[in-house]
């Protein structure tokens, strides 16, 4: 578990609740001991492989707001191990997500490798330039052969992460992964098929 994702998500209402449930004293870990979370090799490979992620924001009225966001796999980009980023691609034309962000910058974005019964929480404050004012890294976000019209950028400055436990997560897999596990579930039925085959032929010409 992660420090500094605690010193964020642990309020006083949450310790509380810790405290009536005798839990307090697993999570108190000494702030002298911690250190500013960086992205590393297994955050790195997490992020570079998602075709889609939740992303929740807060809206002025104190809702809490999540949205799925999507791509091709590694729309969203480690630019160093403290920031991502993406194009903001149109999509139903609320915008609550981006109106949400002008009141306040905080978001917390969650991956999801459903194979892997992995997750990966990310607390992060937000900037949305407009795209044309950032013409470099607009090119470097922009995913090849993607037909989207991208109206903005977001960058992701990290402020914690962490991983989920993975007890009650169900592997779930996309269709590319169940034709890929298909294919060599076939071709592994395939060869024992050909093998008994070439065997057969073998006696039936030692008996001729």
């Amino acid at each position: 578990m992660a420090a500094t994702f605690l010193d964020i998500a642990i309020t006083p209402d949450v310790m509380d609740v810790q405290h009536e449930m005798g839990s307090d004293s697993l999570w108190q870990t000494p702030r002298s001991r911690r250190r500013a979370d960086r992205f590393g090799d297994s955050e790195a490979g997490m992020i570079a492989t998602r075709d889609s992620f939740y992303l929740a924001t807060v809206s002025q009225s104190g809702w809490p707001y999540i949205q799925h966001r999507g791509g091709p796999p590694g729309f969203l980009h480690l630019l160093d191990d403290t920031t991502t980023a993406m194009a903001d691609f149109g999509g139903n034309r609320q915008y609550i997500t981006t109106g949400n962000l002008r009141g306040s910058d905080r978001a917390c974005l969650f991956l999801m490798d459903y194979p892997r019964r992995a997750g990966l929480k990310i607390y992060a404050t937000v900037e949305v330039p407009a795209a044309e004012d950032h013409p470099q890294l607009l090119a470097q976000v922009t995913p090849a052969n993607y037909r989207a019209r991208i109206e903005r950028l977001f960058l992701f400055h990290l402020q914690a992460f962490d991983w989920n436990c993975p007890q009650h997560i169900t592997p779930r897999y996309s269709a590319q992964q169940v034709a890929e596990y298909s294919q060599n579930l076939q071709q592994r039925i395939h060869d024992p098929e050909q093998e008994n085959q070439r065997l057969q032929q073998q006696l039936a010409r030692r008996g001729e």
